[in-house]
């Protein structure tokens, strides 16, 4: 059965260590420990404390970064059940509380802050693929190859739609769980 793999891609505002991220810092743990804990959320990348490697691959940059932008760089790699689930955790919950705060944490994109894109259920989305997707989305607008909510394709390639009410139910389901 096919998965949804989802990449978020943000660049801060201020350093890490500036008092102006603190915030969004603060946020990561519980905005994590919620994504675990949604419906239809199925796996992430994680950071192995002891080594500071990447579970899915090291992380690279999309093309459109400058260099002296790397450590401002924030981004999250994320596999999902479907269109329906990953919407419902990044638009209710915890996540969204996060959200309301991005014009303060992030600079405004010139560039999509997310893309997906379907994958099979034996294939783990790496860093690089993610860029790779990101980059399509920026340069091509959505294909079913990387896309967007507003401009969604199911995991035969067909144009879809995200299923409101489904999402309604799952966002109320998971704000149970928070």
């Amino acid at each position: 059965m096919p998965r949804l793999a989802f990449f978020t891609f943000a660049i801060l505002r201020a350093p890490r260590q500036h008092p102006d991220s603190a915030s969004f810092l603060a946020a990561i743990d519980p905005t994590n420990a919620a994504a675990e804990r949604a419906e239809g959320f199925l796996d992430q990348t994680r950071v192995d404390p002891d080594t500071g490697r990447h579970s899915w691959g090291e992380p690279v940059l999309p093309s459109f970064v400058a260099p002296d932008d790397a450590p401002q760089v924030t981004r999250s790699l994320s596999l999902w059940q479907d269109l329906e689930t990953v919407f419902a955790y990044a638009y209710g919950g915890q996540h969204a509380e996060s959200l309301r705060q991005r014009k303060a944490w992030f600079r405004p994109p010139e560039w999509p802050s997310y893309v997906a894109w379907w994958v099979d259920d034996t294939h783990q989305p790496t860093w690089d693929e993610a860029v790779t997707k990101l980059e399509r989305l920026h340069a091509m607008g959505s294909t079913p190859a990387a896309f967007t909510f507003k401009q969604a394709f199911d995991a035969e390639g067909r144009p879809t739609e995200v299923e409101r009410h489904r999402v309604k139910r799952i966002v109320e389901a998971n704000s149970g769980d928070e």
